[in-house]
């Protein structure tokens, strides 16, 4: 013989469906978090990536390491958004690869 279920059932059912609604939307806001971080770090080694290729290009057609980089993105093209990154460009001697480093700069709280 079926017993009937009384008392807790449907009160359960009523908390149990906004709590789960709940941990799915915080679930969804994580995921796309980690997703927009991860597009960002991508930019900024895709733009880190350039400056080195420019860098070698211009070492294999002129004979010299770009001396600034505002040479680099003068007469190779870069485009370097400086509102969103810091590009460290550090020359040792006119033969040897500069040091580069992009970082990326932290949005300023509204």
């Amino acid at each position: 013989m079926l017993r009937k279920r009384r008392g807790r059932g449907p009160a359960l059912g009523f908390l149990l469906v906004p709590l789960c609604a709940l941990a799915a939307v915080l679930a969804l806001f994580t995921a796309l978090s980690n997703l927009e971080s991860g597009q960002s770090a991508e930019a900024r080694a895709q733009l880190e990536d350039a400056i080195h290729r420019a860098v070698v290009s211009c070492y294999a057609t002129e004979g010299f390491y770009p001396p600034t980089l505002d040479y680099v993105e003068e007469h190779y093209g870069i485009q370097i958004d400086s509102s969103r990154y810091a590009v460290f460009y550090e020359i040792f001697a006119e033969n040897l690869m500069p040091d580069i480093t992009v970082l990326e700069l932290k949005e300023a709280a509204s």
